[in-house]
């Protein structure tokens, strides 16, 4: 008796596949949640520290060190792909922050190499142990270290970023970082999906390192046990066809170069024998080149020696030459335009006496451009040192040495300005091109309005009484774009730049570390980014000035005029600022911790969030600043003016109010020399300022914050 035949429809076939892809997307969810916690416990693991970091940096109380050169290096090494402005130079912060940051930087890879360990000898990370998720091979193994790194380094980071990376490097938006960000998510997102394969969609790092991601909570799939295929053959062949079958399967579903290479033993050596003659042919046409290179240079060198020792002989006192001869071979001998003609002319200048002769030696060294600076430079420090020699008495010997620097300098003063804007990497550290402050040294004077001296090194110059007047110190680079790695910035580190008028004068992002800027005037000038860690701005002009994420640490502005300058979240830690004019500066969420303003004119400034712990605000005039939200946490305000002052929000525990003027006096309109903001009401001053932790406020102090909405435990 037949057994009857049981056939299933087509809707019981498709109801039996319903679970299989209900799971499949319970898989999927599992796997994405798995690899966002293994991504936020990374970023967690460096956010926190930098967060707590950054918060320590920000307190007075703790010592300033040097920033790690470690994290300068990395900071650096991030910044020149990603298009970053880079900070340079001298940059200190709280000690706690520069171990906190050490460990923000080591604590992600850490984490992410530990994470790759328990991948590749157990096949789950912890959040995969959490959602119930494995990564095995094809023999339902964990997948081993070398599986996991082209796994994890090749496939799901390095081919997805760097996609990204060329697709923004090269796209209109560059140097946008959010769309960098946004590329970079939405294309590692597309690879996770997966691609279709013979054996269901995967991932593009699974399928480069042959792994699978599966179910823990379920049995390995059969399918992926490759060492029991044979015994699942339904036919019941042989062990050596089910080994081939196997070995055969393995080829299809996991390529390896190495088979092919196997399998193709004529081809492979055919490509070696074709690499190796490419080599070798190379190798013998650039050894031609190269020689032919040489031999080309050798007999213009060569040509170039006779030329000059001819046009010597003409420049010689004895040769009879005439003057327009001699002026021919000077000219000539600037046109040759190599090293030791350059050294000729630059002596030349100085011993040189016929006034139409030096006039032509300048016009020949300016001929030969920025390549006769180092020379030049050379010459001018042999000179100063020359006329320090004999002293600061007016002396024959001192005016003629005088006389034969002051040509020196004329003629690099003279290159700098027919070059402009092609100087970058000019050396001018240590030359004297300013006045040396002794009376009667020097009546040379360095003009260089209007230019572009991006990339030049004046660092430790002299540049006193120079004038710089729209002047730019720094260029976009190559990338043509303004505030990236690649930006062209002059050092003018530990300069001398006094008396120097700056009107106008692009600064942004200089580097100016311990310059001395006493007495110069900066007015309109764009500091923007600026270094000035400990520089001197003493009785300075910065009227209008742009200063703004300055960096002014520990600077010198006694006696400085800021009025209508914009210092908005520019670090001025520890800086001396007494008796400034800062009449309506903007001083915004600026680090003011451990300044000193004593007998300053902050009138109208906005001070709205910034901090001013531990600052010394003793005698100044505060008549209409706005000190919303700022830290003032035992700040100095003994006879301190804050009539009709904005300290809404402010945080004043410690602070010595001795003294201090907080209710506004009457004055009549036509004397009054400052325009207050306009705050709505007297009573809104202090209005709901905590004043419980204060200190030395007196009996009229405290009448006058309990009326206007003060809080003090000794208000009715």
């Amino acid at each position: 008796m037949t057994s009857p035949i049981v056939r299933r429809s087509s809707n019981q076939s498709g109801q039996s596949k319903e679970p299989e892809r209900a799971s499949s997307m319970l898989l999927a969810s599992r796997r994405f949640a798995a690899w966002a916690a293994e991504i936020t416990l990374v970023v967690a693991s460096g956010l926190i520290p930098f967060g707590i970091g950054v918060y320590a940096n920000s307190r007075s109380d703790l010592n300033r060190v040097p920033l790690n050169p470690v994290l300068v290096v990395t900071e650096r090494a991030i910044a020149r792909p990603l298009a970053l402005p880079v900070s340079y130079g001298i940059r200190n912060v709280a000690w706690p922050t520069n171990i906190l940051w050490t460990i923000a930087l080591l604590a992600p890879v850490t984490l992410s190499w530990w994470e790759l360990y328990l991948l590749a000898k157990t096949g789950r990370t912890i959040p995969k142990r959490w959602f119930k998720v494995r990564v095995v091979n094809e023999q339902g193994k964990p997948p081993g270290l070398g599986a996991v790194v082209i796994r994890e380094g090749v496939g799901r980071w390095t081919v997805p970023i760097s996609i990204a990376y060329l697709l923004w490097r090269y796209s209109f938006a560059f140097p946008n970082l959010g769309l960098f960000t946004f590329l970079c998510l939405l294309i590692i997102v597309g690879e996770g999906i997966g691609l279709p394969s013979r054996r269901g969609r995967r991932a593009l790092h699974d399928q480069l390192a042959g792994t699978y991601t599966i179910d823990a909570t379920r049995p390995i799939p059969s399918s992926l046990l490759a060492n029991n295929r044979q015994a699942q053959s339904a036919d019941g062949n042989n062990e050596a066809e089910g080994q081939e079958e196997l070995a055969a399967a393995e080829t299809t579903h996991s390529p390896n170069l190495w088979r092919r290479i196997q399998q193709n033993p004529n081809l492979t050596l055919f490509g070696v024998g074709l690499t190796s003659m490419t080599a070798v042919l190379a190798t013998l046409i650039g050894t031609q080149v190269y020689i032919q290179i040489q031999q080309s240079q050798r007999a213009t060198k060569q040509i170039n020696s006779q030329q000059f020792l001819e046009l010597v002989k003409q420049l010689t006192p004895n040769s009879g030459a005439t003057n327009e001869q001699r002026q021919s071979a000077i000219l000539a001998m600037g046109g040759l335009n190599d090293p030791q003609s350059i050294k000729f002319l630059a002596d030349l200048l100085v011993s040189e006496t016929n006034p139409s002769l030096l006039n032509t030696i300048q016009q020949s060294l300016t001929t030969v451009g920025p390549q006769a600076i180092p020379e030049l430079k050379n010459k001018n420090q042999f000179l100063v040192s020359e006329l320090e020699s004999v002293g600061s008495a007016a002396t024959k010997e001192r005016d003629l040495r005088q006389g034969r620097l002051q040509r020196n300098q004329r003629t690099i003063n003279k290159i700098l300005s027919v070059y402009s804007g092609k100087m970058e990497g000019v050396d001018l550290s240590s030359t004297q091109l300013g006045q040396s402050g002794t009376p009667g040294s020097s009546f040379f004077n360095l003009v260089l309005d209007n230019l572009d001296l991006s990339g030049v090194k004046f660092k430790s110059a002299n540049l006193n009484q120079a004038s710089f007047k729209g002047s730019r110190f720094r260029g976009v680079g190559e990338d043509g774009r303004w505030d990236t790695y690649d930006d062209v910035i002059a050092d003018l580190s530990q300069a001398q730049l006094q008396q120097a008028n700056l009107t106008d004068a692009n600064l942004s992002r200089v580097l100016m570390n311990r310059i001395d800027l006493s007495r110069a005037t900066l007015n309109r000038a764009n500091l923007s980014n600026a270094r000035l860690y400990d520089a001197k701005l003493n009785s300075t002009q910065l009227v209008g000035a742009d200063l703004r994420n300055a960096v002014l640490e520990r600077a010198s502005l006694t006696g400085a005029d800021l009025g209508d300058a914009k210092l908005n979240e520019a670090n001025l830690y520890a800086a001396r600022l007494g008796r400034v004019t800062a009449i309506g500066t903007q001083l915004s969420f600026a680090n003011l911790t451990n300044t000193d303003w004593q007998g300053a004119d902050l009138s109208g400034a906005y001070l709205d969030r910034a901090n001013l712990s531990n600052a010394n605000l003793s005698a100044t005039r505060l008549a209409g600043a706005v000190l919303r939200s700022a830290q003032m946490e035992n700040v100095n305000l003994q006879n301190a003016d804050l009539s009709l002052a904005d300290l809404r929000g402010a945080n004043v525990a410690g602070a010595d109010f001795k003294g201090a003027i907080l209710a506004p006096s009457k004055e009549d309109p036509a004397d009054q020399f400052v325009k207050t903001p306009d705050l709505g009401s007297v009573s809104a001053v202090v209005q709901g300022v905590d004043f419980s932790q204060a200190k030395n406020l007196d009996s009229k102090q405290l009448a006058y914050i309990c009326t206007q909405g003060g809080i003090h435990p000794r208000c009715p």
